[in-house]
């Protein structure tokens, strides 16, 4: 079995891939400063109630955002598994299929989703994932990462207008009925989810334009199926468009 590791903002995502399918994925908030014993338990209690061996894994690829953790985690699996992870980044990209825009500043994680993304299509494409950062990257029929637009994520949004604003409170993320708000939690929903179903539409529509090429665009992220009025816009909606690039990893640096 393949432990893939995505280490973002909010969640450290972990995957389990049985060389067929995802059998499990699981999330541990993002907490720089908690022990790795903390990290450790987690990690061997999700272990324990699916019934796994901790044995049972022969690759551990991991991407990370946040270099806080990075060593963290790479320490607890090489306490629990006995074995060292392959940590995506610019040593790991010269052996892949795909061509890095500036290796040492764009995140891992947008790697790792091109990575996927140029594997499934084998062409030009654009992956929106909606994370913590709202990103857009676009990929050629080569294989280049031709660029990278990043914008706030729907939560981080939320929680800047709310944060800055007196009168105003953290409302859920959900779709209201109408654009038409009727009320504080609705008027913010109204503003973010229908603005950002604009702003992702658009966004695609000018990449669209300046490559000169009508390619398809696929969404990923835990918050990829919120906004309801893209849900027929994109070609494809992969929530682990991540982990299956960490999964490409581990089976490329393995054979190469």
């Amino acid at each position: 079995m393949l432990l893939a590791l995505d280490i973002g903002n909010s969640d450290v995502v972990l995957g389990i891939w049985d060389k067929q399918k995802w059998i499990h994925v699981w999330r541990i908030p993002t907490r720089p400063n908690q022990p790795e014993l903390f990290y450790g338990i987690k990690i061997k209690d999700y272990f324990f109630e699916a019934n796994l061996s901790l044995n049972h894994v022969d690759k551990i690829v991991l991407s990370s955002v946040v270099p806080d953790l990075t060593d963290k985690l790479r320490n607890v699996i090489a306490v629990l598994f006995g074995k060292e992870s392959i940590v995506l980044g610019p040593d790991v990209y010269q052996k892949l299929a795909i061509k890095v825009l500036n290796p040492y500043e764009i995140g891992s994680d947008l790697v790792s989703n091109a990575i996927a993304a140029y594997d499934y299509y084998q062409n030009t494409c654009i992956v929106v994932d909606f994370g913590t950062a709202l990103t857009f990257t676009t990929l050629s029929s080569k294989g280049e990462i031709l660029g990278v637009s990043i914008v706030p994520g729907l939560k981080t949004a939320i929680k800047s207008l709310t944060q800055n604003t007196a009168k105003l409170f953290d409302v859920p993320l959900a779709m209201p009925a109408s654009a038409l708000g009727t009320s504080t939690i609705t008027a913010i929903q109204s503003g973010i989810l229908f603005g950002y179903s604009g702003l992702v539409q658009s966004m695609v529509g000018e990449i669209r334009s300046e490559i000169k090429e009508n390619c398809p665009a696929i969404a990923t992220g835990g918050l990829s199926s919120i906004i309801t009025p893209l849900n027929d816009f994109f070609d494809q909606v992969e929530p682990n468009l991540t982990l299956n690039g960490l999964r490409i990893v581990g089976e490329t640096v393995s054979e190469r």
